[in-house]
């Protein structure tokens, strides 16, 4: 994969930028995602959708938290996901999709599954 220098700064400022969310959980689809973004240095709190084993359970139990980070894959699951999530939370829990959408700008669409993510170590 062809990577940039201007694309790897702007994926550090990425993680930076959301490792000073210290409020927030950030949501992945797996384990994969979750291990891909702590290779790439974040360090905050990371849920694990398919961990909670349904929507209903996964609502019920991140209505604790302020902030909610998604950012599942963009794949038709995880875009289905994700408006299932927001309809479902957008009432109780603040939730933010701008870290998705930075994701896509920095990788210019290259970076479809989070867990390829994990490719950029090398360039770190």
């Amino acid at each position: 994969m062809m990577v940039s220098e201007q694309e790897i700064q702007d994926l550090k400022n990425f993680i930076v930028l959301l490792n000073s969310k210290l409020d927030s959980a950030v949501i992945v689809e797996g384990k994969r995602d979750s291990e891909a973004l702590k290779k790439l240095g974040f360090s905050g709190r990371v849920l694990e959708f398919h961990k909670f084993r349904g929507l209903r359970k996964f609502v019920d139990l991140v209505s604790e938290y302020n902030s909610l980070i998604i950012l599942l894959d963009r794949d038709r699951k995880g875009r289905y996901l994700t408006t299932k999530i927001v309809k479902q939370l957008e009432r109780r829990v603040k939730i933010d999709l701008s870290f998705k959408r930075k994701l896509v700008s920095i990788t210019k669409g290259k970076v479809r599954f989070i867990e390829e993510l994990g490719c950029y170590k090398s360039f770190l």
